[in-house]
């Protein structure tokens, strides 16, 4: 249960996280955002302000912020079909019901003739059922529809729509996504940083001796500064450590500065080529702020390593993982307490930003691309082209989904 409560979370902050991203610029940008849905699948609960209709979903699987002008369904209503509909004192449409789960009381009943919540604003229809006269509403430029499965949304119009926002807009409302997931990779290891100290690897000083470890046997105490090994210079942790692994077996001549004295001592490691001392760490402001930027920008250039890898070199599904794989990270993360949950959601919240950077149509990076192609040419791709890529897009990922899942299936069993 603690698994599934902590995946549950740290899925909720990543998806909150992201889609805030877009959110934010979007609303900047004067693009409507109809929804913003945290989970997937049937709507559990739904609330509405300042124009946008925030949803909880059943399935924690991923979220969506959805755009005037983004997969409409408003375009689907034919004619034939049956609206209810309210209306204000001066007789303009503010409520379109299109939905058998609610019931609009005082609503008028209309079997819709022609139907444009884009442009012209209206709606033309048979009222009450007089089939003899048509009859046209205007309706109010931020009236909301209540769709089938009941979610009320407001309406879409043509100058409030995402791609009728500039192309700068546009990419700046794309990039914002991965953006946030950067920046909440760098917020978690700060918090790390402030919980268990940020490790300090360019200093020749040492953190913590462990108990009954070679150094603690030998008289090395926490916090020394070590000067040399063998007659090597020491500058920081990173050439401490190579220093020993020159000798794993060999007793070592370590010269120190502890207790305000110089000392030589001598120290054997174990059979492992290990002494016991950590790294030297420290919880003030400037150090734990520097140390955030610093674990986000190393384990940004290891996954840009690992994927260049799998371009260059050897693919494997192997250096994915997909909701099983990540769930089963999150269990080993959990049961090492909130600190290793912290750098877990940090370290994912990374790949996340990283990976929506890929130029592949259906994520944020594919969109860039596009937008960038677009201020070359000075003009969009049409929008059944955008399509046809997209939609080749996605099903490329789904494929990868599909397989990565299985996968990591295999593996855990």
């Amino acid at each position: 249960m603690r698994t599934i409560i902590a995946f549950i979370i740290v899925f909720v902050i990543l998806v909150l996280v992201h889609e805030f991203g877009h959110f934010f610029f979007a609303k900047r940008s004067g693009i409507l955002v109809r929804e913003f849905s945290i989970g997937m699948g049937p709507k559990l609960f739904a609330t509405r302000r300042n124009n946008t209709t925030y949803t909880l979903r059943l399935l924690p699987l991923g979220g969506y912020v959805r755009m005037a002008g983004w997969q409409d369904e408003d375009d689907e209503i034919k004619p034939g079909t049956m609206l209810t509909l309210t209306l204000n004192e001066a007789g303009v449409v503010t409520r379109i019901n299109t939905s058998n789960k609610v019931t609009l009381q005082g609503g008028v009943p209309v079997q819709v003739d022609h139907l444009d919540l884009v442009n012209d604003l209206s709606i033309t229809g048979y009222e009450n059922g007089d089939d003899s006269a048509l009859k046209t509403f205007v309706v109010d430029h931020d009236a909301t529809i209540i769709e089938a499965d009941g979610t009320e949304v407001v309406i879409a119009p043509s100058d409030v729509q995402f791609q009728n926002a500039s192309v700068w807009r546009r990419l700046l409302v794309n990039f914002a996504g991965p953006m946030n997931n950067f920046i909440l990779a760098i917020l978690a290891f700060i918090v790390v940083g402030f919980m268990s100290g940020a490790p300090q690897m360019n200093t020749n000083q040492i953190g913590l001796v462990q108990a009954n470890s070679p150094a603690a046997k030998a008289g090395l105490q926490p916090n020394a500064y070590i000067q040399s090994v063998n007659g090597t210079k020491i500058t920081d942790f990173t050439s401490l450590q190579a220093a020993i692994q020159k000798h794993p077996k060999a007793p070592l001549a370590v010269v120190a500065k502890q207790s305000g004295r110089v000392q030589t001592i001598t120290i054997k490691p174990n059979k492992a080529g290990v002494i016991g001392v950590g790294v030297h760490t420290e919880k003030s402001v400037g150090p734990v702020v520097s140390y955030g930027f610093t674990q986000t920008w190393d384990l940004t250039t290891r996954v840009l390593t690992v994927l260049k890898s799998m371009v260059t070199g050897h693919f494997s599904l192997n250096k994915l993982a997909g909701p099983v794989g990540i769930y089963k990270m999150t269990e080993s993360s959990a049961q090492g307490g909130l600190v290793s949950l912290i750098v877990f959601l940090g370290y994912l919240s990374l790949n996340l930003g990283i990976m929506n950077l890929i130029p592949i149509p259906v994520l944020d990076g594919g969109k860039i691309l596009l937008n960038l192609l677009e201020i070359v040419r000075r003009k969009p791709l049409s929008q059944e082209k955008e399509g046809i890529v997209t939609l080749i897009g996605a099903g490329l990922m789904v494929l990868l989904l599909i397989a990565v899942t299985i996968n990591d299936i295999m593996r855990a069993f």
